[in-house]
């Protein structure tokens, strides 16, 4: 159980600089009157986020040290798990939000690789029980035969579903990822949640609510 102390975890200074500044990118971002809306780009609680990561790292036993970012948007998540120093790629189905990625991965000066593509593993729309999920309409490539790796190469996979397919990333991921891979997902405010798949099956390892 991830505990609801969580949220004591230090942040250091620099980080929460870092969180602050993403926030008013976001902020300008959304506020354009010029270009359509990207209506699937939804900011998370990245303390709570990079206090999650910290307390995983901190009490899980991990099988490496490659961390996904499933759709990762302007990469936010992406450079916050590379302080950790952990090997992070980040994927995103969006060109203009992946230029806003790179934009802050070289700003923050971080380690983040990005890949334009999708994130979902070839097939595995197979396992969505309602044809109209979010992750299921974007019309790209998929992203891993690009970067030359698969789903189960990864230690932790992060995502953040839209609501209600919160199922289908868990189902997605207990087909496809390695045996001792973790799934991180934030739900929504206060909501972190925490798997582990073992064997064929994906269990819980923790969630948090605070209140």
């Amino acid at each position: 159980m991830i505990p609801s102390s969580v949220d004591r975890y230090p942040i250091p200074s620099e980080i929460r600089l870092w969180i602050i500044d993403s926030r008013q990118r976001i902020e300008v971002f959304h506020d354009r009157w010029d270009r359509p809306q990207i209506e699937q780009f939804v900011a998370a609680d990245y303390e709570l986020v990079y206090q999650s990561i910290a307390w995983m790292l901190d009490t899980q036993p991990l099988i490496g040290s490659r961390f996904l970012e499933w759709g990762c948007g302007f990469a936010v998540v992406s450079a916050l798990a590379s302080t950790f120093h952990l090997d992070v790629i980040g994927i995103e189905a969006e060109t203009e939000l992946l230029e806003r990625a790179k934009q802050i991965v070289a700003d923050w000066k971080v380690t983040v690789e990005l890949v334009t593509g999708n994130f979902l593993p070839p097939g595995s729309e197979s396992l969505a029980d309602d044809p109209t999920l979010p992750s299921l309409g974007h019309q790209v490539a998929s992203a891993y035969d690009s970067i030359g790796l698969e789903l189960d190469d990864f230690a932790v996979v992060y995502s953040y579903p839209w609501p209600g397919e919160d199922d289908f990333h868990e189902r997605v991921f207990a087909n496809y990822a390695a045996p001792g891979a973790m799934l991180m997902q934030f739900c929504g405010p206060n909501d972190v949640r925490l798997w582990r798949k073992v064997g064929v099956q994906c269990c819980s390892a923790g969630r948090t609510e605070r209140q």
